[in-house]
């Protein structure tokens, strides 16, 4: 089986978000779940994806339709957006699928087109959903101040844009702050975080500062120490909810395509692109790739 490891979301290497990829190879099964998940821990990423062919190969050796499943440490996910665009940039590296054409990804969150690019790779997101609109002042209040920074410092985005639980597969809080200075001078309570999170029933919370809207549509970070990821530097799915909701909010036009800037506080500067057409959102990225080799499971 073939081993990667690639940094997506970036053009370089120790940028963006790293994940482990195993390609199983032409007629293999999974490994058994256990195998799996043990695979991820001793990697230490986020996520690590397993690829299963579900294709038999074309006359020049690519394939068009896989099953991919995904990995922490601690257990199986149903989707994971950067280890997907980290995927299917090693299969085009691994010459397994072809620029210009668009391949099937069965997963458990159901089935993804995935369009491969000469150097990028944009994936289908869910249907966006407002799941909640926060505008009681206590909820609000909470919702900066576990992140470290005042809900009065950013009362001037707030009569614009209020935070929403969106989903585009995972419900993540959309949170406006008024800059990218305050972006950047969080100093969350991750304790508190977990909690609140817990309690509101979603996986995260992706504060943005909007950007000029011609080079950067917004600045963003990602928090999410439920799930043990207490910052993450590139996160494709809730960048798609974002996609969705400043569409929702008339930030951005029906037809666009939209750069977020992430991970830099972590210092892994990220570049996560979306394109939206009415109701159909596609993100993704470049990714980089740090190393390659065997594994035997």
């Amino acid at each position: 089986m073939k081993l990667f490891i690639a940094d997506a979301f970036t053009k370089e290497v120790f940028g963006g978000n790293p994940a482990g990829v195993v390609i199983l190879g032409e007629g293999n099964d999974f490994p058994d779940d256990e195998t799996m998940r043990k695979t991820a821990a001793e990697l230490r990423y986020s996520e690590t994806a397993f690829i299963k062919f579900l294709s038999d190969a074309d006359a020049d050796g690519t394939y068009n339709a896989f099953n991919v499943r995904y990995f922490t440490p601690a257990a199986e996910v149903d989707l994971c957006g950067h280890a997907t665009i980290a995927s299917f940039s090693c299969l085009r590296e691994a010459g397994l699928v072809k620029p210009g054409t668009t391949v099937l990804n069965k997963t458990l969150a159901g089935d993804l087109d995935i369009v491969i690019g000469e150097e990028s790779i944009l994936m289908d997101v869910a249907l966006g959903e407002c799941v909640k609109v926060f505008d009681e002042e206590d909820t609000l209040k909470e919702l900066y101040e576990v992140l470290g920074i005042k809900y009065e410092d950013n009362l001037p985005i707030l009569k614009t844009l209020k935070p929403e639980a969106i989903s585009t597969g995972l419900p993540d809080i959309m949170l406006p702050v008024v800059s990218r200075e305050e972006l950047n001078k969080m100093a969350p309570d991750f304790a508190a975080v977990t909690e609140l999170t817990r309690r509101l029933d979603v996986v995260s919370i992706h504060p943005f500062a909007l950007g000029d809207g011609v080079a950067v549509t917004a600045y963003c970070r990602d928090f999410a120490p439920l799930y043990d990821i207490d910052e993450e530097a590139a996160t494709g799915t809730a960048n798609g909810s974002l996609t969705y909701y400043l569409q929702r909010n008339e930030v951005i036009p029906s037809k666009a395509e939209c750069l977020f800037i992430q991970g830099e506080a972590m210092g892994r500067p990220s570049e996560i692109r979306s394109v939206v057409d009415g109701p159909s959102i596609k993100v993704g990225g470049s990714a980089a790739i740090l190393a390659e080799g065997e594994i035997f499971l």
